[in-house]
């Protein structure tokens, strides 16, 4: 099936460009949730708008433009699907995948396989746009080009799988409150989940 990252990936990427400010309060909320000067891995890279503002040195994703273009912004790239990683396990401090668990053919097999690649005690994070949100509704009425092949979960959804997958200590925090067009400066990041659109989800191996 073509990759419809690699068929719109400048305008995939100029989305963070034209919704600057959801963009940093998403990255905002990453970064409080990622160790400081660890060895990390983003699942789901993308384009690197995100690997290369939390400086996390690797990034994998089954989009070769989008890689190209995180390539170029400091990213070790490689091309491979999410449930089978060409790492060796026990490798990364943390591994972060930003809304990418809507996008992978099998979720609980995704998280598996982080969880294989992390040393023990590593962390993983996940970013979500939380199905029963504000923003979350909209994408699924809407069925953007991005999102028409994506299925969104809900945070409890998403602790389930991970509690599965037997991450521990999982933790939320959350941001987005309003709506996209809507938001003229950076948003705060609250704990929990139920409010914000855009969810972080912690938890360690």
């Amino acid at each position: 099936m073509t990759n419809i990252f690699d068929i719109y990936t400048e305008e995939y990427d100029n989305w963070f460009l034209e919704n600057h400010y959801a963009y940093l309060s998403e990255l905002i909320a990453l970064k409080e949730a990622i160790p400081d000067s660890k060895l990390g891995i983003e699942i789901g890279v993308g384009t690197g708008r995100f690997s290369s503002m939390l400086n996390i040195r690797y990034g994998v994703d089954l989009s070769y433009n989008s890689l190209k273009l995180a390539r170029e912004r400091g990213c070790e790239v490689v091309l491979a699907p999410a449930e089978n990683l060409p790492f060796s396990s026990n490798t990364f401090d943390y591994a972060l995948l930003m809304v990418t668990l809507c996008f992978v053919d099998e979720p609980e097999r995704t998280l598996k396989e982080a969880r294989r690649i992390l040393k023990k005690g590593g962390k993983l994070i996940v970013g979500i746009i939380d199905r029963d949100s504000r923003l979350g509704k909209l994408y699924q009425k809407k069925k953007s080009k991005f999102y028409q092949v994506a299925r969104f979960f809900s945070s409890l959804q998403v602790i389930e799988l991970m509690r599965r997958s037997r991450f521990r200590r999982i933790s939320a925090s959350q941001t987005l409150f309003d709506d996209i067009e809507k938001i003229e400066q950076i948003d705060q990041t609250r704990d929990g989940f139920g409010e914000g659109s855009f969810v972080v989800l912690s938890g360690v191996k």
